[in-house]
Protein backbone atom coordinates (compact mmCIF):
# COMPACT_ATOMS: atom_id res chain seq x y z
CA UNK A 1 0.00 0.00 0.00
CA UNK A 2 1.07 3.55 -0.70
CA UNK A 3 -0.07 6.55 1.33
CA UNK A 4 0.37 10.30 1.20
CA UNK A 5 -0.85 13.39 2.99
CA UNK A 6 -2.53 15.82 0.62
CA UNK A 7 -1.76 19.25 2.10
CA UNK A 8 -3.47 21.14 -0.71
CA UNK A 9 -6.85 19.63 0.18
CA UNK A 10 -9.20 21.41 2.55
CA UNK A 11 -12.26 20.29 4.49
CA UNK A 12 -15.57 22.12 4.83
CA UNK A 13 -18.03 20.88 7.46
CA UNK A 14 -21.78 21.33 6.91
CA UNK A 15 -24.05 20.51 9.81
CA UNK A 16 -27.54 21.30 11.05
CA UNK A 17 -31.07 19.99 10.71
CA UNK A 18 -31.37 21.07 7.07
CA UNK A 19 -27.85 20.10 5.92
CA UNK A 20 -28.86 17.15 3.73
CA UNK A 21 -31.72 18.95 2.00
CA UNK A 22 -29.60 22.08 1.59
CA UNK A 23 -26.75 20.24 -0.18
CA UNK A 24 -29.09 18.10 -2.27
CA UNK A 25 -30.69 21.21 -3.73
CA UNK A 26 -27.34 22.75 -4.69
CA UNK A 27 -24.97 20.01 -5.84
CA UNK A 28 -24.72 17.83 -8.93
CA UNK A 29 -24.83 14.57 -6.92
CA UNK A 30 -27.67 12.85 -5.07
CA UNK A 31 -27.14 13.75 -1.41
CA UNK A 32 -30.65 12.73 -0.36
CA UNK A 33 -29.91 9.00 -0.51
CA UNK A 34 -26.24 8.97 0.52
CA UNK A 35 -25.00 7.43 3.77
CA UNK A 36 -21.71 7.04 5.61
CA UNK A 37 -20.72 4.16 3.32
CA UNK A 38 -21.74 5.88 0.08
CA UNK A 39 -19.62 9.01 -0.52
CA UNK A 40 -20.26 11.19 -3.52
CA UNK A 41 -18.26 13.15 -6.08
CA UNK A 42 -20.04 16.44 -6.75
CA UNK A 43 -19.72 20.06 -7.79
CA UNK A 44 -21.29 23.40 -7.09
CA UNK A 45 -22.05 25.13 -10.39
CA UNK A 46 -22.84 28.63 -11.55
CA UNK A 47 -26.38 29.19 -12.90
CA UNK A 48 -24.74 28.92 -16.36
CA UNK A 49 -23.55 25.39 -15.55
CA UNK A 50 -19.83 26.13 -15.03
CA UNK A 51 -17.91 24.46 -12.18
CA UNK A 52 -17.38 26.75 -9.18
CA UNK A 53 -15.70 23.94 -7.21
CA UNK A 54 -15.67 20.14 -7.26
CA UNK A 55 -15.17 17.96 -4.19
CA UNK A 56 -15.74 14.62 -2.52
CA UNK A 57 -18.69 14.54 -0.12
CA UNK A 58 -18.72 12.16 2.85
CA UNK A 59 -21.35 11.79 5.55
CA UNK A 60 -19.91 11.62 9.03
CA UNK A 61 -20.85 11.94 12.66
CA UNK A 62 -19.11 13.46 15.65
CA UNK A 63 -19.99 14.60 19.15
CA UNK A 64 -22.36 17.20 17.70
CA UNK A 65 -24.25 14.73 15.50
CA UNK A 66 -24.48 13.96 11.78
CA UNK A 67 -22.69 16.22 9.34
CA UNK A 68 -21.25 16.31 5.83
CA UNK A 69 -17.61 16.91 4.98
CA UNK A 70 -16.48 18.35 1.63
CA UNK A 71 -12.94 17.32 0.60
CA UNK A 72 -12.03 20.20 -1.73
CA UNK A 73 -9.12 22.18 -3.11
CA UNK A 74 -7.80 24.03 -0.07
CA UNK A 75 -7.28 27.23 -2.06
CA UNK A 76 -11.03 27.29 -2.76
CA UNK A 77 -12.24 26.57 0.79
CA UNK A 78 -12.83 30.15 1.93
CA UNK A 79 -14.58 31.05 -1.33
CA UNK A 80 -16.73 27.92 -1.14
CA UNK A 81 -17.79 28.68 2.43
CA UNK A 82 -18.89 32.11 1.24
CA UNK A 83 -20.85 30.66 -1.69
CA UNK A 84 -22.61 28.10 0.49
CA UNK A 85 -23.53 30.74 3.05
CA UNK A 86 -24.92 32.89 0.22
CA UNK A 87 -27.37 30.10 -0.64
CA UNK A 88 -28.20 29.26 2.98
CA UNK A 89 -30.92 31.88 3.46
CA UNK A 90 -33.04 30.64 6.41
CA UNK A 91 -31.93 27.02 6.29
CA UNK A 92 -30.80 25.53 9.60
CA UNK A 93 -27.25 24.94 8.42
CA UNK A 94 -23.77 25.75 9.73
CA UNK A 95 -20.91 25.94 7.21
CA UNK A 96 -17.35 25.87 8.58
CA UNK A 97 -13.86 25.70 7.10
CA UNK A 98 -12.08 23.14 9.29
CA UNK A 99 -9.00 22.76 7.06
CA UNK A 100 -6.64 23.86 9.83
CA UNK A 101 -7.72 21.07 12.17
CA UNK A 102 -7.99 18.20 9.68
CA UNK A 103 -5.70 16.32 7.32
CA UNK A 104 -6.57 14.38 4.16
CA UNK A 105 -4.80 11.06 3.58
CA UNK A 106 -4.82 9.16 0.31
CA UNK A 107 -4.14 5.40 0.37
CA UNK A 108 -3.88 3.32 -2.79
CA UNK A 109 -2.66 0.08 -4.38
CA UNK A 110 -4.47 -1.95 -1.72
CA UNK A 111 -7.55 -1.83 0.48
CA UNK A 112 -6.82 -0.50 3.98
CA UNK A 113 -7.18 -2.82 6.95
CA UNK A 114 -9.59 -1.91 9.71
CA UNK A 115 -8.05 0.57 12.09
CA UNK A 116 -8.96 2.60 15.14
CA UNK A 117 -10.87 5.63 13.99
CA UNK A 118 -11.52 8.71 16.01
CA UNK A 119 -15.06 10.17 16.01
CA UNK A 120 -15.71 12.38 13.00
CA UNK A 121 -12.74 10.95 11.05
CA UNK A 122 -14.22 8.96 8.17
CA UNK A 123 -12.49 6.58 5.79
CA UNK A 124 -14.04 6.13 2.38
CA UNK A 125 -13.41 4.67 -1.06
CA UNK A 126 -12.92 7.38 -3.68
CA UNK A 127 -16.33 7.63 -5.40
CA UNK A 128 -14.83 8.77 -8.71
CA UNK A 129 -12.93 5.59 -9.53
CA UNK A 130 -12.12 2.51 -7.42
CA UNK A 131 -8.53 2.42 -8.68
CA UNK A 132 -7.86 5.83 -7.10
CA UNK A 133 -8.00 4.12 -3.70
CA UNK A 134 -9.19 5.39 -0.32
CA UNK A 135 -9.28 8.65 1.62
CA UNK A 136 -9.12 9.27 5.35
CA UNK A 137 -9.98 12.54 7.04
CA UNK A 138 -8.12 12.64 10.35
CA UNK A 139 -6.58 15.09 12.77
CA UNK A 140 -2.98 15.98 11.74
CA UNK A 141 -1.71 14.64 15.08
CA UNK A 142 -2.64 11.05 14.24
CA UNK A 143 -2.02 11.05 10.46
CA UNK A 144 1.37 9.31 10.61
CA UNK A 145 0.17 6.74 13.13
CA UNK A 146 -2.88 6.05 10.96
CA UNK A 147 -0.62 5.26 8.01
CA UNK A 148 1.60 2.99 10.10
CA UNK A 149 -1.41 0.90 11.17
CA UNK A 150 -1.82 0.08 7.48
CA UNK A 151 1.77 -1.14 7.15
CA UNK A 152 2.65 1.74 4.84
CA UNK A 153 5.13 4.60 4.93
CA UNK A 154 3.94 8.16 4.52
CA UNK A 155 5.01 9.20 1.02
CA UNK A 156 4.97 12.41 -0.97
CA UNK A 157 1.84 13.98 -2.45
CA UNK A 158 3.61 13.93 -5.82
CA UNK A 159 3.33 10.13 -5.83
CA UNK A 160 -0.43 10.39 -5.51
CA UNK A 161 -0.53 12.98 -8.30
CA UNK A 162 1.37 10.59 -10.58
CA UNK A 163 -1.12 7.84 -9.65
CA UNK A 164 -4.08 10.12 -10.50
CA UNK A 165 -2.55 11.23 -13.80
CA UNK A 166 -1.74 7.65 -14.83
CA UNK A 167 -5.41 6.80 -14.34
CA UNK A 168 -6.48 9.79 -16.45
CA UNK A 169 -8.56 11.46 -13.73
CA UNK A 170 -8.75 15.28 -14.09
CA UNK A 171 -8.05 17.69 -11.25
CA UNK A 172 -9.60 21.13 -11.03
CA UNK A 173 -7.21 24.04 -11.27
CA UNK A 174 -4.67 21.82 -13.06
CA UNK A 175 -6.57 20.18 -15.91
CA UNK A 176 -9.59 22.47 -16.17
CA UNK A 177 -10.23 26.00 -14.96
CA UNK A 178 -12.74 26.67 -12.23
CA UNK A 179 -15.44 29.06 -13.38
CA UNK A 180 -14.79 28.19 -17.04
CA UNK A 181 -15.48 24.45 -17.47
CA UNK A 182 -18.68 22.47 -17.68
CA UNK A 183 -18.95 19.14 -15.78
CA UNK A 184 -18.86 17.18 -19.06
CA UNK A 185 -15.60 18.90 -20.06
CA UNK A 186 -14.05 17.79 -16.75
CA UNK A 187 -15.31 14.20 -17.30
CA UNK A 188 -17.57 14.45 -14.24
CA UNK A 189 -20.33 12.68 -16.18
CA UNK A 190 -17.95 9.70 -16.60
CA UNK A 191 -16.65 9.76 -13.01
CA UNK A 192 -19.93 9.57 -11.07
CA UNK A 193 -19.99 13.32 -10.49
CA UNK A 194 -23.41 14.12 -11.98
CA UNK A 195 -26.72 12.45 -11.16
CA UNK A 196 -28.91 12.94 -14.23
CA UNK A 197 -31.97 11.44 -12.51
CA UNK A 198 -32.14 13.82 -9.53
CA UNK A 199 -34.21 16.97 -9.38
CA UNK A 200 -33.16 20.56 -9.75
CA UNK A 201 -29.86 22.03 -8.61
CA UNK A 202 -27.95 25.16 -9.57
CA UNK A 203 -26.96 24.92 -13.26
CA UNK A 204 -28.97 21.73 -13.82
CA UNK A 205 -30.77 22.85 -16.99
CA UNK A 206 -27.54 23.56 -18.85
CA UNK A 207 -25.91 20.28 -17.78
CA UNK A 208 -28.99 18.24 -18.72
CA UNK A 209 -29.20 19.93 -22.12
CA UNK A 210 -25.57 19.09 -22.86
CA UNK A 211 -26.19 15.47 -21.85
CA UNK A 212 -29.30 14.97 -23.95
CA UNK A 213 -28.13 16.88 -27.02
CA UNK A 214 -24.58 15.50 -26.99
CA UNK A 215 -23.14 18.99 -27.48
CA UNK A 216 -19.84 18.50 -25.61
CA UNK A 217 -17.05 19.92 -27.78
CA UNK A 218 -14.18 19.86 -25.27
CA UNK A 219 -12.99 17.24 -22.79
CA UNK A 220 -10.01 16.50 -20.60
CA UNK A 221 -8.21 13.68 -22.40
CA UNK A 222 -5.29 11.52 -21.15
CA UNK A 223 -2.20 11.72 -23.34
CA UNK A 224 1.07 9.85 -23.63
CA UNK A 225 4.03 12.24 -23.81
CA UNK A 226 7.04 11.67 -26.05
CA UNK A 227 9.64 14.20 -24.89
CA UNK A 228 9.94 16.66 -22.03
CA UNK A 229 6.57 17.16 -20.35
CA UNK A 230 5.07 20.53 -21.35
CA UNK A 231 4.14 23.05 -18.69
CA UNK A 232 0.46 23.33 -17.80
CA UNK A 233 -1.22 25.78 -20.14
CA UNK A 234 1.07 25.02 -23.10
CA UNK A 235 -1.04 25.07 -26.30
CA UNK A 236 -1.63 21.73 -28.01
CA UNK A 237 -1.43 22.06 -31.79
CA UNK A 238 -1.72 19.85 -34.87
CA UNK A 239 -0.50 21.43 -38.08
CA UNK A 240 -1.67 25.03 -37.95
CA UNK A 241 -4.64 24.47 -35.63
CA UNK A 242 -4.76 24.83 -31.86
CA UNK A 243 -6.64 21.93 -30.28
CA UNK A 244 -6.49 22.91 -26.62
CA UNK A 245 -4.05 23.21 -23.75
CA UNK A 246 -1.88 20.93 -21.64
CA UNK A 247 -2.76 20.22 -18.02
CA UNK A 248 -0.89 18.18 -15.41
CA UNK A 249 1.82 15.63 -16.28
CA UNK A 250 4.00 13.01 -14.58
CA UNK A 251 5.94 9.94 -15.66
CA UNK A 252 5.40 10.30 -19.39
CA UNK A 253 1.65 10.72 -19.03
CA UNK A 254 -0.51 13.80 -18.88
CA UNK A 255 -3.93 15.32 -19.27
CA UNK A 256 -4.99 17.93 -21.80
CA UNK A 257 -8.25 19.81 -22.34
CA UNK A 258 -8.87 19.29 -26.06
CA UNK A 259 -11.40 20.21 -28.72
CA UNK A 260 -12.69 16.77 -29.76
CA UNK A 261 -13.65 17.53 -33.35
CA UNK A 262 -10.20 18.97 -34.03
CA UNK A 263 -8.54 15.90 -32.48
CA UNK A 264 -10.63 13.75 -34.83
CA UNK A 265 -9.69 15.90 -37.83
CA UNK A 266 -5.99 15.66 -36.91
CA UNK A 267 -6.22 11.87 -36.58
CA UNK A 268 -7.95 11.59 -39.96
CA UNK A 269 -5.26 13.74 -41.58
CA UNK A 270 -2.44 11.79 -39.94
CA UNK A 271 -1.22 14.86 -38.03
CA UNK A 272 0.78 14.61 -34.80
CA UNK A 273 -0.32 16.51 -31.70
CA UNK A 274 2.44 18.71 -30.30
CA UNK A 275 2.78 20.73 -27.08
CA UNK A 276 6.04 22.64 -26.70
CA UNK A 277 8.75 20.22 -27.86
CA UNK A 278 6.79 17.08 -26.97
CA UNK A 279 4.62 14.86 -29.11
CA UNK A 280 1.31 13.75 -27.61
CA UNK A 281 -0.81 10.68 -28.24
CA UNK A 282 -4.37 10.76 -26.88
CA UNK A 283 -5.52 7.59 -25.14
CA UNK A 284 -8.97 6.55 -24.03
CA UNK A 285 -9.00 5.68 -20.29
CA UNK A 286 -10.20 2.18 -19.44
CA UNK A 287 -13.01 3.63 -17.30
CA UNK A 288 -14.51 5.85 -20.02
CA UNK A 289 -17.98 4.99 -21.19
CA UNK A 290 -17.58 6.75 -24.54
CA UNK A 291 -15.21 6.66 -27.49
CA UNK A 292 -13.33 9.80 -28.46
CA UNK A 293 -12.12 10.03 -32.04
CA UNK A 294 -8.36 9.99 -32.35
CA UNK A 295 -7.77 8.34 -28.97
CA UNK A 296 -6.41 4.82 -28.64
CA UNK A 297 -8.01 2.70 -25.89
CA UNK A 298 -5.77 2.38 -22.83
CA UNK A 299 -5.11 -1.05 -21.38
CA UNK A 300 -6.26 -2.00 -17.89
Amino acid sequence: MQAALLPDRGIIRISGADARRFLHGLLTADIETMGEATPRYAALLTPQGKIVADFLVVQSADAEGACFLLDCERSLAAMLVGKLNFYKLRAKVTVEDVSNTTAVLALWDDAPASAAREPGSPWFADPRLAALGWRAIVSPAIAADTVRTQGAALGDAAAYEAHRIALGVPRGGRDFAYGDAFPHEADMDQLNGVDFAKGCYVGQEVVSRMQHRGTVRNRVVPVLIDGVAPQAGTPVVAGEKTLGAMGSAAGGRGLALLRLDRVADAAAAGLVLVAGNARLRPVEPAWAGLARAGAAKAAG
